[in-house]
């Protein structure tokens, strides 16, 4: 059984007004491909920004990603999705998507990656932080993508 690991980060819309969009972007893109290549499911929310980059990544290496969007239209997914599945929860949705994780990897932040942290660490589910905020401690911090992969997976 393959393990699953959701890619959390801020959409696009975001991240636009954002310094180092293009790092947090490339870090994502950079995670889900080494994920795929390990064999891992990539979970993300679905849309754009790193969840897009992640999914980009996994297709990339050949791999799988499950978008659990927000809204009740399969349309609304980011092209690279393997999978889209519209939940109608809207923020919501983030609980799914901590619960059905076995890890959880934070490129960069957002209030809505906050909350997925604060659900995977109230639940047990591992958290590796890249680019991100510092946090307390319990959530892993990794310095670069192959860094965090090996911490989700480890």
């Amino acid at each position: 059984m393959p393990r699953y690991v959701a890619v959390v980060g801020p959409a696009a819309a975001s991240l636009a007004a954002q310094p180092g969009r293009d790092d947090v972007l490339a870090a994502a893109y950079e995670v889900g491909r080494l994920l795929a290549e390990r064999g891992a499911v990539v979970l993300c929310g679905g849309g754009t920004g790193v969840m897009g980059a992640a999914a980009d990544g996994a297709a990339a290496a050949g791999g799988i990603s499950i978008g659990l969007l927000p809204g009740p239209d399969r349309s609304e997914a980011h092209p690279s999705m393997s999978f889209a599945l519209p939940t109608g929860l809207g923020e919501l949705r983030n609980g799914l998507l901590v619960r059905a994780a076995d890890a959880l990897v934070a490129v960069g932040g957002s209030w809505g990656t906050l909350s997925e942290i604060a659900l995977a660490m109230r639940t047990d589910v591992p958290v590796v932080a890249l680019l991100g905020w510092d946090l307390p401690d319990g959530v892993r911090r990794a310095a670069d993508p192959a860094e965090a992969v090996e911490a989700a997976l480890g």
